[in-house]
């Protein structure tokens, strides 16, 4: 167990300030995120030229050190080492929150093993602009982020999806949407869904319908700009469990390869999904 009070961290320590940067309007960044980055002694940056383009443009001359899906495992002693030597950090990406499809999860996870103090500033993010936009649902929402680009992994993901009783999103390039939108429309049927591009710059757009609706207007045009996709969740769910006709153990396997998550979450979301115990499922994943 651990208790982390964020305003009475221990001097000797560096503090990790994840830092939402904005996704695409400058006036978007807080008071509160440019005191931060001003503060620290380096910055993490997913693209250091981006960040440095953003960092001029607020006249903040700050050490950058490059974190990005390539290096992230490789940086991690490094960042630690720094923490742990009393440095402050600021994480960022190029846009939006870091860890929110972007690098930053692994860092963070390492930060609070290591017992060094993670502070989290609030601040733009696409996919929750989107959503409230989108006029679906907003009580309860999915986020998925990104469709695999492997056909048989997209269609296990896409499997998933179907079954989903609330509001989810999608985040998509603009060369593959035309693609993604007709994939769904395929796997989920006439469902209500809108997407949003361009957030926050001076082209941002809302485009609201049904999937087949949407598939027929996208047919023809260039899009530009990234994506965020909202689709309905499903509204009545079939009789018949997609994981009916598996085994136990099958479920088991089923849904850690869907979801990658470990065996001990899996056994339990199969406990659940089946009404049944954990050890019943348990013995039947690891011992028969």
């Amino acid at each position: 167990m651990q208790i982390q009070k964020s305003y009475q961290t221990d001097a000797e320590k560096g503090t990790l300030y994840v830092v939402p940067t904005p996704i695409g309007n400058l006036e978007d960044i807080t008071i509160r995120a440019l005191r931060i980055l001003e503060e620290v002694d380096a910055v993490l940056a997913e693209d250091t030229r981006n960040s440095g383009k953003l960092l001029h443009h607020f006249e903040l001359k700050k050490k950058m050190i490059s974190y990005h899906e390539h290096n992230k495992m490789a940086r991690q002693g490094q960042i630690l080492e720094m923490l742990s030597n009393g440095q402050n950090l600021a994480l960022v990406s190029d846009a939006g929150m870091p860890g929110i499809s972007d690098p930053g999860y692994e860092v963070v996870q390492a930060a609070i093993k290591a017992d060094l103090p993670v502070v989290v500033l609030p601040g733009a993010n696409a996919a929750l602009s989107a959503l409230v936009g989108s006029g679906l649902p907003t009580d309860h929402f999915y986020f998925y982020g990104f469709l695999p680009r492997k056909k048989k992994d997209r269609e296990q993901a896409l499997q998933l999806l179907q079954s989903i009783d609330t509001t989810f999103i999608l985040y998509e390039s603009p060369h593959r949407i035309e693609e993604t939108i007709k994939v769904l429309g395929e796997s989920l049927g006439v469902r209500q869904v809108a997407i949003a591009r361009e957030l926050t710059k001076r082209y941002e757009e809302f485009i609201r319908g049904t999937l087949p609706e949407i598939a027929e207007w996208i047919a023809d045009k260039s899009i530009k700009g990234e994506c965020c996709i909202v689709v309905e969740g499903i509204k009545d769910h079939p009789q018949t469990n997609w994981w009916t006709d598996l085994t136990l153990k099958e479920h088991v396997e089923k849904v850690i390869e869907l979801e990658g998550c470990a065996s001990k979450e899996a056994i339990k979301t199969v406990a659940k999904d089946r009404n049944v115990t954990k050890r019943e499922v348990y013995s039947a994943y690891h011992v028969e």
